[in-house]
């Protein structure tokens, strides 16, 4: 059975002009599964790990209790749940079970709500606790996942560390969450990255049920597993960078597996959304004529269906051409995307050396991407990194709130119609 993946490549430019110099094109490529798999839904297998310290207290905990039971209710016959609980001791409040009934529901619903919030912050047994309930259902013909909320500074980060490298040598991904602005969002970022999933960052509590609902359900649309692409290269033709632009912009890197082609794990597909990725490839002189510079193909399983090693591909065709007016149009498109990631770069590189304590520097590309942002519609953003670079620039520092509102919000910029 084929199509159930779609891949769409379109360049910025359909013509280049004839200069006899090497010249940069950017490829848009997306990959979406199709909409056969529309009504299709992956079983969970997953660990709530839930800081219930004292800074917990209040709306926050209150909050996270909702959003326990909003994940409850979105659970299938065939999810498994398990239920962690930390603060300075760790507690498995639900050991992993299979989704239960309505009525059963409401009892596990009941269990969460006795929550209370107190004591202090130990993270690094709260996660190996997630994860052994995980390993007991561990299965490929499930998504695996632990999700952990804090909302501190825990005691023990090399613990945490060496448990996310523990979970990533299980493949099983955590996703790690910030409330407020008093966590350590760099080791949230590394025990994300370390166990093959990622952070992010929940500003004000009220946001917590409508993120865990989000999470949950895009687990549950992660139903293309072990995507692979692979970009074969005509002669001359090389590769500069490769960024995923959707979900998330990323520098994704590649690796060369032959000559004149690489390759870039894509991991897992949401039926919603899909990948995006763009492409920076650099041109040989040629004459003028009709060149297919490149060929992309994703490989991908579709374990529900049974399905393995499934393929499907696309053509980069490109004119050289000798009419100036013809090689002057661009696809705004795809060049709007790759704005996106300039400004994404700006911001990265700013961060950067701001914490090497460069700050005009800093200053000066939050700036220049704070008038990208704005051009492109994110007025939101832009407003926030133009008041970052103002207070880095007059104080000599950024908010904790603004830093990580530029950290994790300037990857989530690109929306394709």
């Amino acid at each position: 059975m084929a199509g159930e993946v779609n891949l769409v490549a379109t360049l910025s430019r359909d013509a280049v002009p004839v200069t006899g110099q090497p010249q940069l094109v950017y490829a848009l490529l997306e990959i979406l599964p199709a909409e056969a798999m529309a009504a299709a839904q992956m079983p969970l297998n997953l660990s709530l790990v839930l800081d219930v310290s004292g800074s917990m207290g209040g709306e926050k905990i209150q909050r996270l209790k909702d959003a326990v039971g909003y994940v409850i209710d979105l659970l299938a016959p065939g999810d498994f749940l398990s239920i962690v609980t930390f603060n300075h001791n760790t507690r498995t409040l639900v050991e992993s079970q299979q989704a239960p009934n309505p009525k059963d529901k409401d009892a596990l619903k009941r269990i969460v709500h006795k929550l209370d919030a107190d004591g202090g912050t130990q993270m690094a047994p709260a996660l190996r606790a997630g994860l052994a309930e995980v390993r007991k259902q561990k299965s490929p013909e499930r998504i695996q996942r632990v999700v952990v909320l804090t909302d501190g500074q825990t005691n023990g980060e090399a613990d945490c560390r060496r448990a996310a490298d523990e979970a990533g040598r299980a493949e099983i991904p955590i996703l790690g969450l910030g409330i407020g602005a008093d966590w350590n969002e760099d080791l949230l970022i590394e025990i994300g990255a370390k166990s093959g999933g990622r952070a992010d960052y929940i500003a004000q509590a009220h946001e917590i049920g409508p993120y865990f609902q989000s999470a949950v359900q895009a687990m549950q649309a992660a139903v293309v597993q072990n995507a692979v692409l692979t970009l074969r290269l005509a002669a001359g033709v090389s590769p500069r960078k490769v960024w995923r632009v959707v979900p998330l912009i990323a520098d994704l890197g590649y690796g060369p597996i032959a000559d004149r082609s690489i390759t870039v794990p894509l991991g897992e597909l949401e039926k919603d959304q899909g990948q995006a990725l763009l492409v920076e490839l650099m041109l040989p002189e040629r004459p003028a004529g009709n060149y297919r510079i490149a060929q992309a193909e994703v490989a991908y399983d579709v374990l529900l269906f049974n399905l393995v090693q499934e393929k499907v591909r696309a053509d980069l065709i490109l004119s050289f051409t000798l009419d100036p007016a013809l090689a002057r149009l661009s696809n705004a498109r795809v060049m709007n995307v790759v704005e996106k990631v300039t400004a994404f770069k700006l911001q990265t590189r700013a961060l950067e050396m701001a914490q090497a304590g460069d700050q005009a520097g800093a200053t000066q590309k939050l700036r220049a991407a704070a008038t990208i942002l704005l051009n492109q519609g994110d007025a939101e953003l832009a407003r926030t990194v133009q008041l970052e670079a103002d207070k880095l620039e007059q104080q000599g520092q950024m908010t904790a709130e603004g830093l990580k509102t530029i950290k994790f919000k300037s990857g989530k910029t690109v929306r394709l119609g």
